[in-house]
């Protein structure tokens, strides 16, 4: 596939800033810029494009979405990239409207993904962990192009059924006991692989929030009500309700939009803040609505720690900071303090492995240019000189890593780069 030259123009602005300013990064600032596009977007036979994840061969949409949110600033100066998120667009809304409650999506139908229990399949379907994240980032991808370009030809048909989609699915998961059909079991795999409870999950109380069965890691949630990814549906609904007033002029589905919003948050607000002794009140990251709170962070967007990046809260909110405080600490069981760096893993990765992905979410939501020197710093000496960023690495030596081939953590490298 072509590369748009305006990305490869500005990948070479952005060696040349990076070098002047953290020479150490240099080498890694054109090659993660381009990764993304050089070797994870396909055009399709329809025209449609297709965007891995990198080393696994399916279309997750919130990988997608992250993975071309660096470029969407120079679609007004290029048509063939306008073209590719036109492209990326479509899919998602064909994909979302087969299902919202896939993660996970095929090019072509095949018969090679993963073989669940579950009450929908299809061979377009890669995987089915239901993620609330997942649908909000078709609506911040479309939201992105649309605020970038004004361009109108994106509100087709299909994207207006996929934004009434999410929205339907949203409030149905509001009361996922009473009525939800979605379950999910998986055999002979880790327990975090599957749902309990004969695959409907734990129990819950209704609280405002809509329920998730699992958590942008792809791990499930225990508490199912994911404070981050309710979080970043507050956002998304927003989004979302001026994109149908835009694009449709639906304005009962935007005012449900901007409803569903407010409940969420008076949900979040009520449920999802913790009384900490030590940190005074923090989000907690999951909860049940029935008196259990999950304390800690998991390194994956979203999280608690990307609350500003998701456009949630500002950086300088009171329980936002407290609870900032909380997750970069070693009161959060996956903040792992070790040799070469200190930061946020993940339950999926296991102890003593810290996200390059946190790193970088620290960077971009720290006021403190001290704390930005020193995670610039870590990132500048765990990329195990392969100079691309992974997905996690060990805390006391960085050749000990998973996935060479991880596009969004790359992306968001890259945007970080772009905004210091």
């Amino acid at each position: 596939m072509k590369i748009p030259q305006i990305l490869i123009e500005y990948a070479n602005e952005l060696e040349k800033k990076t070098a002047e300013r953290f020479p150490k990064l240099a080498p890694l600032a054109k090659q993660c810029y381009l990764n993304t596009i050089e070797t994870t977007v396909k055009e399709c036979d329809n025209g449609d494009y297709f965007v891995i994840t990198g080393d696994i061969p399916a279309l997750w949409l919130r990988d997608s979405s992250a993975q071309l949110r660096p470029y969407v600033k120079h679609c007004n100066s290029s048509q063939e990239l306008c073209e590719i998120f036109k492209g990326v667009i479509r899919r998602h809304a064909f994909y979302v409207n087969l299902d919202p409650y896939s993660n996970a999506f095929n090019e072509i139908m095949h018969n090679e993904s993963h073989k669940d229990d579950t009450d929908f399949e299809s061979p377009y379907i890669w995987e089915r962990k239901y993620e609330v994240d997942s649908l909000c980032a078709s609506i911040y991808l479309v939201s992105d192009y649309y605020e970038t370009t004004k361009d109108n030809s994106i509100f087709t048909e299909e994207v207006h059924n996929m934004l009434i989609a999410i929205l339907d699915t949203f409030v149905k998961e509001q009361n996922h006991p009473e009525n939800s059909a979605y379950y999910f079991r998986r055999t002979d795999c880790p327990e975090t692989d599957t749902l309990p409870l004969d695959g409907k999950g734990n129990p819950v109380g209704y609280t405002g929030m809509t329920w998730s069965g699992f958590r942008p890691s792809d791990d499930r949630c225990l508490y199912n009500y994911l404070i981050p990814a309710n979080m970043m549906a507050v956002v998304a609904m927003k989004k979302a309700a001026s994109l149908f007033i835009d694009g449709y002029s639906d304005k009962a589905n935007s005012d449900r939009c901007l409803s569903l919003a407010a409940e969420i948050r008076k949900g979040i607000e009520e449920f999802g803040i913790y009384n900490h002794e030590k940190y005074g009140k923090i989000y907690a990251y999951e909860t049940d609505g029935l008196g259990n709170y999950l304390l800690m962070d998991d390194a994956n967007s979203p999280s608690l720690l990307a609350m500003p990046y998701l456009g949630y809260c500002s950086n300088d909110d009171e329980i936002y900071k407290n609870t900032r405080a909380f997750i970069l600490s070693e009161d959060n069981p996956y903040y792992f303090t070790g040799k070469a760096a200190r930061g946020i893993g993940s339950p999926h990765t296991g102890k003593d492995m810290i996200w390059h992905i946190s790193l970088i979410m620290q960077i971009i939501t720290s006021t403190d240019e001290k704390e930005k020197e020193m995670c610039l710093e870590f990132l500048a000496n765990t990329h195990a000189d392969t100079n691309f960023m992974h997905e996690s690495f060990n805390k006391d030596d960085p050749a000990d890593f998973t996935r060479t081939w991880f596009a969004w953590a790359n992306s968001l490298f890259a945007q970080m780069l772009s905004g210091i």
